[in-house]
């Protein structure tokens, strides 16, 4: 059995999320910034499916990036030197979110509900979460969106609609937050395109460790601005 939350009762000890199915550790409570800020704080994010109760994971191992093992395929290298796409910064977080949800792969559904679309741009609006976009002819084929806290960033989903237009985006990101001195990138859970980037499993008690470490470094809050040179 896993606990139920109300709006004010505080998440439990991570070491208690279930093995099977892995990582669940809450359900209940709300979708709130302050709830969502303190659950991201913790490493936990809430993943379930529109119309069942809120549910809070926190898996082991957990998907991570470090900025400096990012893997640029030499096809993708050439690719972002031709700059096919305009990358923009936080323009148009809600519509990535929606492109996020819609269907792929013939899938039915997402959990990336309306109510999960106006939490997050509720943080976007606050200056936590954030959207890197691709553009051609001032179209959106790509983009992804996540939120920080400190030094580290938690990334939740992405979308392409034209070749590599979600890769290009991630890329910038990651090049931009090693500037910025971000030390690592949640991925949440494996996936062969995460781990083709170079994103790789470490255990939760080391995420933890590293993540309460970044979490208490200098913010940079508002929307972000990218730097013109990351891949000259």
């Amino acid at each position: 059995m896993i606990p139920w939350l109300d709006t004010q009762t505080p998440f439990p000890p991570v070491a208690l999320a279930l093995s099977d199915p892995n990582g669940l550790l809450a359900a209940g409570a709300n979708l709130s910034p302050e709830r969502l800020i303190e659950a991201y704080k913790q490493g936990i994010f809430p993943w379930f499916n529109e119309g069942d109760p809120i549910l809070w994971w926190s898996p082991d191992p957990r998907m991570v990036l470090f900025p400096d093992e990012l893997k640029i395929s030499r096809s993708l290298r050439k690719t972002l030197k031709k700059q096919p796409y305009e990358i923009r910064v936080d323009t148009a977080f809600k519509e990535v979110m929606q492109g996020c949800a819609a269907p792929r792969n013939a899938q039915a559904g997402t959990w990336i509900s309306p109510r999960m679309i106006a939490a997050y741009t509720r943080l976007h609006e606050l200056g936590i979460a954030h959207s890197v976009e691709a553009w051609s002819d001032d179209q959106l084929v790509g983009g992804l969106y996540g939120m920080a806290i400190g030094k580290m960033f938690y990334g939740e989903s992405m979308f392409s609609r034209f070749t590599d237009a979600s890769k290009i985006p991630f890329a910038h990101l990651v090049k931009q937050l090693k500037r910025w001195g971000f030390g690592m990138i949640d991925c949440q859970m494996n996936t062969p395109h995460l781990a083709s980037l170079g994103a790789r499993e470490i255990s939760r008690d080391e995420f933890s460790h590293k993540l309460s470490n970044l979490i208490a470094q200098p913010e940079i809050i508002g929307f972000w601005q990218f730097d013109h040179d990351l891949f000259e």
